[in-house]
Parts: structure tokens; C-alpha cells; sequence
């Protein structure tokens, strides 16, 4: 029964967010600063569920294969690699590091 009232709670929850944003006056979602933070969220958004993903297991802070992965990723980053490039440049030291044993 807890899962159900926690699944209608979830649904509420969603409907009231998604009337508050239609509610907004359109002068304020207009606004520069408001524009900038739009741009801007996402990103933010996603650098931290991929160091919450690479950095943690079981509720505390680990460096392992995932780590090094993301480092190759951002080396390839920096070096203007393609995007194809940077996944796997990720996907084959992380490869690599798993099969070193670390």
C-alpha cells in the first residue's frame, strides 16, 4: 500500500509543478537572468549526475575504473575530440583499467 500512496503522491507532486511553471507570467520567464539560468541548468544538471554516478557506490565516495574513464573522456575533451571519439576513449580505459585489476 506505501508504494501506491508514494506513486499518487509522485503524481501530484508532478501535476503541481507543471501548473506553477503555466502560471509564471510570461514577463518574468522574459527576463535575461531568467534566460541565462534556463541555458545554464541543464548542464549543471548533468555534471552532477555523472559525478554522483562516477564517484559513488553504496553511499560513500570511491575512485575506481569509472574515474579514470572520465578523465580520458575530458582529455579528450580538452584535445577538440569528436564526440564519438570521447565516448570511447571513456569506454576503453575504463576497459582497460577493469581488466588491470584496479
Amino acid at each position: 500500500m506505501n508504494v501506491w500512496i508514494a506513486i499518487g503522491l509522485t503524481a501530484a507532486g508532478c501535476y503541481l509543478m507543471k501548473l506553477v511553471g503555466l502560471l509564471v507570467p510570461a514577463g518574468t520567464l522574459e527576463r535575461p537572468l531568467v534566460q541565462r539560468l534556463a541555458a545554464l541548468l541543464p548542464v549543471a544538471l548533468l555534471a552532477a549526475l555523472t559525478a554522483q554516478q562516477t564517484f559513488s557506490a553504496g553511499g560513500s565516495l570511491v575512485l575506481d575504473a569509472r574515474a579514470a574513464g572520465l578523465a580520458a573522456a575530458a582529455v579528450a575533451l580538452v584535445l577538440r575530440a569528436p564526440f564519438l571519439v570521447v565516448v570511447g576513449a571513456a569506454v576503453a580505459v575504463t576497459a582497460g583499467v577493469r581488466a588491470l585489476g584496479w
